[in-house]
């Protein structure tokens, strides 16, 4: 089979150019402001630094030579682009005033340190995940204010993410999973709302610090992460931030969200690999930009979409086992249009529902998938199906508003080509919590936690069986 074309292909569709270059000194130590690890394609981890100074820190690994970072993205005061948000109110420039710094971390390095600060090394066998997702404090104006969508955000009980944080740290998982969703404190909050008073919103860092980096830090210190890109990192809402923070690779010319004229590029990336071990490989899928719409085979985020699963399946062929990790839920219920308040969900995302069903048929996914991991519906759900279809878990419970459980006019499945093995009432919770995907001999154990560690339910996959205990 022939390798399918890639993200250059994009380019046809936009332009643009976009780089940055390192200083020649390193910032002290004490300037850093956060450090954590990404995992990148094939398992290449990047250690990445935010610093208040306007050049990189050094790193050491392994107690040896300390290296000076580079930069990957400078401090930037970026021009006010157009946003989801055009109609309601005027963002002003993105302002970011810190600089962003990588560097590549060896394979099999066992230690790093920034100054004082020890980052957590990725393993070569992973056998804890820990899978959180929907995490900001919502903050989203609509035409007419009453009618928007607010959360208290200086009130850890009515947004909880730092203290969910705080808990899932404690877990000492080998690796963390965030399926998207990051920044969601994007309008004002008028008089009278919940948030009434906050003033960090918007695009730069004024938001994105305290949205996720703030309450993040201790989960951010316990282990390497995958970062999954949500519809709320796109490139008119926080995508200049998830470029310059979030994506473990420098943005291809055009990429960084910065000029909207080239948005046809910044909205999309190249699927990756992450290997959990020598039999199993986690598969990312950037859906941040997929419309909630029906199926067109002939538009061109179809058929961007298309390449990018046969590329992502191409390459996870040599594994076993593999694990989907993708923001929209595909083979679970999405959110509806008025969710929030009646508990009316969707069937899963009819684009990707359709893209898939062209390559692999009514089975969606290949065999060597094991589950599907997603997030976008705010809630907790769990679906599997009396055809071999591969176990859904919905995980957007990480701090956002949370969405009422699905009912009244909800479809009787998900995927038209599925027969729901266990009622949807038994397998979706309404709670701040966060989950855990742990190997036994025989498949998975997904564990879901509300946000002070209780175990709300726990299910045995194997195969592409789900059986949870009651």
């Amino acid at each position: 089979m022939a390798m399918i074309p890639r993200l250059a292909v994009l380019a046809l569709l936009a332009a643009g150019a976009g780089c940055s270059s390192s200083g020649d000194a390193t910032s002290p130590p004490d300037e850093v402001r956060y450090a954590y690890v990404l995992m990148g394609p094939d398992g290449v981890a990047v250690a990445r630094a935010i610093t208040s100074a306007a050049t990189c820190p050094a790193i050491s690994f392994d107690g040896g030579a300390r290296v000076q970072m580079r930069v990957h993205a400078a401090a930037a005061t970026i021009p006010t682009r157009p946003t989801a948000y055009d109609d309601i109110y005027n963002p002003g420039p993105a302002v970011f005033p810190v600089t962003t710094c990588d560097a590549t971390v060896p394979a099999r390095a066992r230690s790093a340190t920034i100054g004082a600060r020890s980052l957590p090394m990725p393993k070569p066998v992973v056998q804890r995940l820990l899978v959180l997702g929907d995490t900001g404090c919502r903050m989203k104006a609509k035409l007419a204010p009453a009618h928007g969508d607010y959360q208290a955000c200086d009130d850890p009980t009515a947004w909880p993410f730092q203290a969910i944080s705080d808990v899932a740290a404690s877990f000492a998982p080998d690796l963390v999973v965030h399926v998207g969703d990051f920044h969601y404190r994007e309008t004002p909050c008028p008089a009278g709302s919940p948030c009434a008073g906050v003033m960090n919103y918007g695009f730069g860092w004024a938001s994105w610090e305290p949205d996720f980096f703030a309450p993040a830090e201790a989960l951010l210190a316990a282990a390497p992460w995958i970062m999954i890109r949500g519809d709320h990192e796109i490139c008119d809402r926080g995508g200049q931030g998830w470029w310059r923070f979030l994506d473990p690779r420098s943005p291809a010319p055009g990429q960084d969200c910065n000029v909207a004229a080239d948005d046809m590029i910044g909205n999309y990336s190249e699927p990756y690999l992450v290997p959990l071990d020598e039999d199993t490989v986690a598969v990312v899928l950037d859906t941040g930009a997929v419309s909630d719409g029906p199926f067109d085979p002939t538009s061109a985020e179809s058929i961007i979409y298309g390449w990018q699963v046969q590329e992502a399946f191409y390459r996870a062929a040599r594994w076993n086992h593999s694990l989907v990790l993708v923001h929209q839920p595909i083979l679970a219920y999405n959110s509806g249009g008025s969710s929030s308040t009646k508990g009316t969900c969707d069937a899963g995302n009819g684009e990707l529902q359709g893209v898939l069903d062209g390559l692999y048929g009514n089975l969606l996914f290949p065999s060597a998938v094991d589950a599907v991991l997603s997030g976008h519906l705010h809630m907790t759900q769990f679906t599997s199906f009396h055809e071999s279809l591969p176990p859904t878990f919905v995980l957007g419970n990480g701090g956002t508003k949370l969405t009422a459980a699905c009912t009244g006019d909800t479809p009787t499945t998900p995927y038209s080509g599925g027969t729901l093995a266990q009622p949807l009432s038994t397998t979706q919770w309404s709670d701040w919590g966060f989950a855990t995907m742990e190997r036994t001999a025989s498949g998975w154990t997904a564990t879901l936690y509300d946000q002070n560690g209780g175990v709300l339910t726990a299910c045995a996959v194997v195969g592409r069986t789900l059986a949870c205990m009651k």
